[in-house]
Order: C-alpha cells, then sequence, then structure tokens
C-alpha cells in the first residue's frame, strides 16, 4: 500500500511518522513545494528505520506528483497553520487555492485514490475537494471529528482520572471552536455512562475544552498542534488501508442524513477500504438537533466564501 503527504510540515511529518512506526503502508511519499524540505524530512524518518524496526519506504519530493503515482491513500496537510489568535476561518482564502490545486494533481496520478483532508478550515476544505474534483463523496473524507473526539477522550480521562483507552466518546459538527458537538450524553467509561461519574458542570467543562482543544495548544505552542493530528490520520488511513471498517466521526458529504444536504460536515462513519463506507445515524435528542443545526449554518455560512472558486 501506497500513501502520499502532500505537506512535510509539522502535521505531515508526524503523519509519515506514524504510518511508518505502525506498519500501515509499505510506502510513504512526503511532498512539498519548500525545495529540499521533504527530502530532508524523509531522509531524517528513514534513518529511523532500523532502530524502530519498520520496513516502510519513505521518500520526498519537491513538488513532483509523478512520484506519488498509485497512491492508494491522499492526505492534504498543506497551507498555512493556525497562528495565535487566528481562526480557522481565517484561512479560507490562502488555503482553498492550495487544497484544489493539490487535489487536482494528485487525482492525475492517482485517479483511484481516497483524498484525507487535513488542511483547515478543514469542513470547508473537504467540501471544495469534493465539489472542485467530482469524486463519489466516500472518496473524499475531512480527519477533523477524529482529532476532536481523542481530545474529548483525554479531557474525560483527566476529569475521571480513569485510562483514556477505556473510554469511548465521540465528537460531531463543524470542527471548529464553535461548531463542534462533544457527545457528553452517549460518552461512557467501560460501558457506563460517564454522568454516573461526572456531575453537570464538569461534563460542560470537559465539552468546553474540547471545543477549544486546538485553539489551546496553538497559544501554547504559537503554532497548530501536530502529534495528535497526525496520529488520527495514521489512525484513520489505518482502518482505510486495513478495512477495518472503524467508527469514526469524520466530515462527510451529507445528502439528507441528519436532516442536512450539501454540506461536509462531522458526523460518525464505518471507514473501511472504500473510504466512507457507511454513515452511521446516531439518535440525537432535541438539544442535540439543535446544536447541530447551528454547526451546520456556521459551516455552511463558511462555504459561501467559496463561491468565487466553484
Amino acid at each position: 500500500m501506497k500513501v502520499t503527504i502532500v505537506g512535510a510540515g509539522n502535521v505531515g511529518a508526524s503523519c509519515a511518522e506514524y504510518i511508518a512506526q505502525k506498519r500501515i503502508a509499505s510506502k510513504v511519499v512526503l511532498l512539498d513545494i519548500k525545495e529540499g524540505f521533504a527530502e530532508g524530512k524523509a531522509l531524517d524518518l528513514f534513518q529511523t528505520a532500523t532502530t524502530l524496526g519498520f520496513n516502510t519506504s519513505i521518500t520526498g519530493v519537491t513538488n513532483d506528483y509523478s512520484a506519488t503515482a498509485g497512491s492508494d491513500v491522499v492526505v492534504i496537510t498543506s497551507g498555512i497553520p493556525r497562528k495565535p489568535g487566528m481562526t480557522r476561518e481565517e484561512l479560507i482564502g490562502i488555503n482553498a487555492g492550495i487544497v484544489q490545486s493539490v487535489s487536482e494533481n494528485v487525482l492525475a496520478h492517482s485517479p483511484n485514490t481516497t483524498i484525507v483532508v487535513v488542511s483547515n478550515p478543514m469542513d470547508t476544505m473537504t467540501y471544495l475537494a469534493l465539489k472542485s474534483t467530482g469524486l463519489p463523496k466516500n472518496r473524499i473524507i475531512g480527519m477533523g471529528g477524529a482529532l476532536d473526539s481523542s481530545r474529548f477522550k483525554t479531557y474525560l480521562s483527566i476529569a475521571l482520572d480513569k485510562p483514556a483507552n477505556d473510554i469511548h466518546g465521540m465528537v460531531i459538527g463543524g470542527h471548529g471552536d464553535t461548531t463542534m458537538i462533544p457527545l457528553t450524553r452517549l460518552a461512557s467509561y467501560n460501558g457506563a455512562p460517564v454522568s454516573q461519574y461526572l456531575d453537570q458542570q464538569t461534563l460542560e467543562k470537559v465539552a468546553s475544552d474540547t471545543m477549544v482543544g486546538g485553539a489551546t495548544l496553538t497559544k501554547l505552542l504559537g503554532t497548530s498542534a501536530w502529534y495528535a493530528p497526525g496520529a488520527s490520520v495514521a489512525y484513520l488511513v489505518d482502518s482505510i488501508l486495513s478495512d477495518q471498517k472503524r467508527m469514526i466521526p469524520c466530515s462527510v458529504y451529507l445528502e439528507g442524513e441528519y436532516g442536512l444536504n450539501d454540506i461536509c460536515i462531522g458526523v460518525p462513519c464505518i471507514i473501511g477500504s472504500n473510504g466512507i463506507e457507511s454513515i452511521v445515524d446516531v439518535q440525537l435528542n432535541a438539544e442535540e438537533k439543535q446544536l447541530m443545526s447551528e454547526s451546520a449554518n456556521k459551516v455552511a455560512a463558511m462555504n459561501a466564501a467559496l463561491t468565487d472558486i466553484l
């Protein structure tokens, strides 16, 4: 299996590292527009193979899409990262042109690939990739829900003082500070609702911390996070290439599901060799439905900025 990662910055390099270490693909190609940058990152990563014990081939290229030919999955991380105080929405103007160009170039060499979009604002960039390429919706996947859910489970783990891997929970809605919806009602600790252990005030704080999880790290680091995003991408790619059919919240194009149309937004999906195998209909209560509607309206408003591009 071959995976191409477009954008060799912190997130892209972390994706490559985790995919190689976990032996998810036999070949990883890093591509970047900066001369020598992807080559350097790839060589540095490849030099860990003997000490870490993986056999994945890692190569880097400067803007040479022919090297990506035959990719089973293409991950798009390219675009400028968020700076402190910058919202994901402010990135639209710059990153839209990048994502559209990258999508067209990778499909010229890998027409049967599945595209995983990481670039922000992610829901809008996923929508752009879908509309500009004309691919079926199962082959364009926005990664955000996987990352948001990992942050949600981490904050629940801290609040419960229990192992994170024993906690289950998901975040749906838009991948934004004001649009994501941590489903505290459905979160559980080894099958038991977390509401048995945490009071409402604590659950509300967990949800709030989750929603600003990315902004919190951006403020601390001075740039966007990369370890958790890279791991979330690797988790998603693994489910595709190994046909694991995991249920992962992802941004996907909706055509009536959850009462929404013509929008890419985070909902739980079964992820396998065909990309989005199916969309899972979680029975939301009235409050959650209202939050989902409000989230969709905000994402749609961001999509309106693409009018001149599409």
